[in-house]
């Protein structure tokens, strides 16, 4: 079941198309991610989706139904811009912002002293959002996000300024939500980032929605087949010897031990017990695994194609 359809969306400025008829579908209880450049229409459909500005044409449907004022409660939006009244108390601003968000200032309280603690930020309660370090006050912003439960959580470039040991504490909150039954969108022009945490996809370029789908099944699309060879031998000769059954080879730097390593692409209709043999006959076969695509390598693959439909 989709929780969000995003329906034909344009959006155009004054000398600037934002969003170019895009449409996805966003499966309930899932990570979805958002990628793109810097630019390339997130930001502006992140905005629709919250109410903030309205498209030229197309509709959002939240729920089953379309996207009105009121279903704003229900979601949680942390945009890239921060945004924290600088000279309040922290612990006041944050029971401030949850109680715009429907919570009474005890529920609120008890709710923020937990994620406080959790945070491990529970000393700054009472000092000014002034003196909080950058790291600090994005960490208070992820909390007020997501503190009233909402079911549609909307994340834009939530790492920004972490260092590796809070991003990866917020990636493990990020997934203990979707286990707690929410759905997150999670916008990023960072593919690394996304490896780890998101079911599934859709890659915005140029205002366009060039790509969308489960995760593991676009890797499968557009790198299937793929396999890694790591061997002591004579690369060159093997890559001729296994032309009867794979191509598309990329030979890699040999490792520390002097073993060497090819990439290749298993042929259709060729097998993979064939391809192990012509390796065992030929090499001293060390290692073989399917060769996995990161999500750079399937957006630049998804771009060149998109840009070559286009130009056809």
């Amino acid at each position: 079941m989709d929780i969000l359809q995003v329906e034909n969306v344009t959006k155009a400025y004054a000398s600037h198309v934002a969003l170019d008829n895009v449409s996805l579908n966003v499966p309930q209880g899932c990570v979805y991610g958002l990628l793109g450049p810097n630019g390339a229409g997130k930001t502006t459909l992140i905005r629709i989706i919250n109410h903030i500005t309205a498209p030229d044409s197309g509709r959002v449907i939240l729920d089953g139904h379309p996207l009105t004022q009121n279903d704003v409660e229900h979601i949680g939006y942390l945009p890239e811009e921060r945004g924290l009244y600088k000279k309040m108390k922290v612990g006041e601003q944050a029971v401030f912002f949850a109680r715009l968000k429907g919570l009474s200032k005890h529920d609120a309280t008890i709710r923020l002293k937990q994620w406080f603690d959790k945070f491990d930020i529970s000393n700054w309660w009472d000092k000014k959002v002034e003196e909080l370090s950058k790291g600090m006050a994005q960490k208070v912003q992820f909390i007020v996000t997501v503190l009233h439960r909402p079911k549609l959580l909307i994340f834009d470039e939530p790492f920004s300024g972490f260092d590796p040991i809070n991003a990866n504490l917020l990636k493990e909150e990020i997934l203990q939500l979707k286990n707690e039954g929410a759905t997150v969108i999670f916008s990023t022009h960072n593919m690394s980032s996304v490896e780890e945490i998101c079911d599934n996809i859709t890659l915005i370029n140029k205002s366009r929605n060039i790509l969308s789908g489960n995760v593991d099944e676009l890797r499968r699309r557009f790198f299937g087949n793929r396999y890694d060879l790591t061997f002591n031998g004579d690369a060159r000769a093997l890559m001729e010897k296994l032309l009867p059954v794979a191509g598309e080879f990329t030979l890699g730097e040999p490792d520390g031990q002097g073993r060497e390593h090819i990439s290749l692409h298993l042929n259709d209709g060729a097998s993979l017990r064939d391809l192990i043999t012509i390796a065992n006959e030929n090499v001293n076969l060390a290692g073989f695994n399917e060769s996995i695509s990161s999500m750079n390598d399937i957006f630049i693959r998804a771009v060149k194609e998109s840009e070559s439909t286009t130009e056809n």
